[in-house]
């Protein structure tokens, strides 16, 4: 029984190991997983907060309840292939059911906990996902769209009693029940995990982005894509089964994926799971991590909070003054467990200032650049060689060039390795927009130094980039405006405020029909204060169904049309400038 006392692994753990190492391949998510188990199976794989108590799994027990979710799949009729969707918060179920749906051959997709129904729905459809793992808090969003839902045919919830679904489109079971009933089967040797051949080159998940036409597009990850990035990191940090690496970031996004899940899984360490966002200071102190992976905007706040700690504290700021820094350093060390050896950021620009200034209370913190595309990290800066304001140098295995350099160095960033992306899901030609044979064009603007660091100057494309490191394209949140009948077009662009060092927030410029506005509300005279709050009132309306982190936060009324080309595009470039200034 899987609830019962947990034995030692047994025989089959040794089956399935069907990697073809031919060509340099990296290795499956599977052979790794395998591996780990063998090694490692009595150590702690992940640790969670249930009832004031930290309550470990252990590698063993995650890889039988691993094996438990690929039998319930193939009972389900799911193929090598299919796509089954993930759709929770952080969780060691996520983990799992992320595991399982690989170790049999299936393709996963992770779908941000956050999206909105309408939003999930295209991911949904566009996957044409025929299993859900979810969670019970999740059933009022799914019940919402199910009719919509053409492909899906099976959820399985956690605590399907507290959802108490009422669906004729889709089937419902307990999670936790299923894999009890798919064990039986599950250990034996003919089991869904064992019989299937998944090979590093099989599709292992379809993260989606959001388009630059509005519609998120589906990236086609490989299990090598993901290892190869996995084997790479793993020759920069020693890492090993005594680590603890604490995940905050959300899963469903490729940089926490690889370097909080499946780096710490490769290795035998533990992954720890923070309560929440308030709780991450107690959670350092109790759980004592090595490894921490953060937005800039988390560390931007963390370290403001140990700066006002500083200036209030005179018997520290004096220490500091004298010489005596190593005292305060090792205070705050202690704070953050004492063992942390490194914390990773990426996901957006971070301040040099934030870098230099951890650097000076002991805390090493080293910055990486990555996109989606490369499973997704392809420069970091190194232990020990760093250079803050650049991103570092390029990932092994991973070649890096600047196509088309200006006088001064300055061209776009241009990508190849093991960890390139397939392509888009279904969608040929956005993929030949963005491969060049086998160099992805990432559309940012970089140079080189001469030490082979790469520093990134700005953006091609206009996608924004917030503080907390999520991805917002101008063109989703213009369509979503744009649907307005008293909206005539309108312009999404990313802006700082005077004492904003990185990230941006997203502005909008908007042109009103004042043709229709003056046939159907001829009492609203141009320039006035009502017209100008009904045509704010109408934005805010239609981007409602977006996700929070992607509707403008200043709106500003523009009353001639945009400069346009001979093909009617909007030339962006003439209007990048601060919100304050349009």
């Amino acid at each position: 029984m899987l609830n019962g006392r947990e034995s030692n692994i047994p025989h089959w753990i040794f089956c399935g190991l069907f990697i073809n190492k031919a060509r340099g391949m990296s290795d499956s998510i599977k052979e790794m997983l395998v591996r780990s188990a063998n090694q490692f199976g009595a150590e702690t794989a992940m640790l969670q907060k249930k009832n004031k108590v930290w309550v470990p799994v252990t590698y063993g027990r995650l890889f039988q309840r691993v094996r438990s979710i690929s039998q319930i799949l193939q009972q389900h009729g799911v193929q090598h292939g299919d796509r089954v969707a993930l759709w929770r918060e952080n969780h060691p179920e996520w983990v799992e059911a992320y595991l399982g749906i690989v170790c049999m051959g299936a393709v996963a997709v992770p779908i941000d906990a956050k999206l909105r129904p309408q939003e999930a729905t295209h991911i949904f459809q566009d996957s044409q996902a025929r299993v859900l793992f979810t969670g019970a808090r999740y059933y009022p969003q799914i019940s919402e769209i199910e009719e919509a839902l053409e492909y899906l045919e099976i959820v399985i919830i956690t605590d399907l009693d507290k959802a108490e679904p009422d669906s004729d489109a889709l089937t419902y079971r307990d999670y936790h029940a299923s894999i009890e009933e798919a064990w039986p089967e599950a250990d034996g040797v003919e089991s869904a995990f064992d019989d299937s051949n998944v090979r590093a080159d099989d599709l292992a998940s379809l993260i989606y982005t959001s388009g630059t036409t509005g519609r998120a597009k589906g990236v086609m990850l490989s299990h090598g894509n993901f290892m190869s990035n996995v084997n790479g990191a793993g020759n920069i940090w020693p890492f090993g089964k005594d680590d603890n690496f604490l995940l905050v970031l959300p899963l469903h996004h490729a940089f926490a994926f690889t370097g909080n899940m499946l780096l710490p899984l490769s290795v035998g360490a533990t992954i720890s799971f923070v309560q929440n966002l308030r709780t991450v200071g107690d959670n350092m102190r109790e759980l004592r991590p090595t490894f921490f992976m953060a937005v800039p905007l988390l560390l931007e706040k963390m370290y403001n909070k140990m700066q006002d700690g500083l200036k209030t504290n005179k018997t520290a700021t004096l220490m500091m003054k004298v010489g005596l820094g190593f005292i305060v350093r090792k205070g705050i060390a202690k704070k953050l467990g004492g063992r942390m050896k490194v914390v990773i950021t990426g996901a957006a620009p971070c301040d040099p200032e934030i870098i230099v200034g951890f650097r000076k209370l002991g805390i090493h913190v080293l910055e990486g650049y990555g996109l989606t595309e490369a499973s997704p990290v392809l420069t970091a800066n190194l232990p020990g060689k760093t250079k803050p304001g650049t991103v570092g140098v390029p990932f092994t295995g991973v070649d890096i060039k600047i196509n088309n350099p200006n006088e001064n160095g300055v061209g776009e960033v241009v990508a190849r390795g093991a960890n390139i992306m397939k392509g888009y899901f279904n969608l040929p030609e956005a993929t030949e927009e963005v491969m060049d044979g086998e160099w992805l064009l990432t559309g940012d603007l970089g140079v080189v130094d001469e030490d082979g660091y790469l520093t990134i100057t700005g953006r091609k494309k206009s996608l924004i980039v917030n503080r907390e490191g999520k991805n917002i394209y101008p063109e989703e949140v213009e369509l979503a405006i744009n649907q307005s009948p008293y909206i005539l077009e309108c312009l999404v662009l990313g802006y700082q405020e005077k004492d904003q060092q990185v990230g941006e927030r997203v502005g909008v410029v908007v042109v009103p029909d004042l043709e229709r506005l003056g046939a159907e509300r001829p009492e609203l005279a141009l320039k006035d204060e009502a017209l100008e709050n009904l045509v704010k009132e109408e934005v805010k309306r239609q981007v409602s169904a977006l996700s929070d982190y992607k509707r403008p936060r200043q709106i500003r009324i523009r009353y001639e049309e945009f400069q346009k080309t001979s093909t009617q595009k909007v030339k962006r470039y003439l209007y990048k400038l601060g919100m304050e200034e349009l």
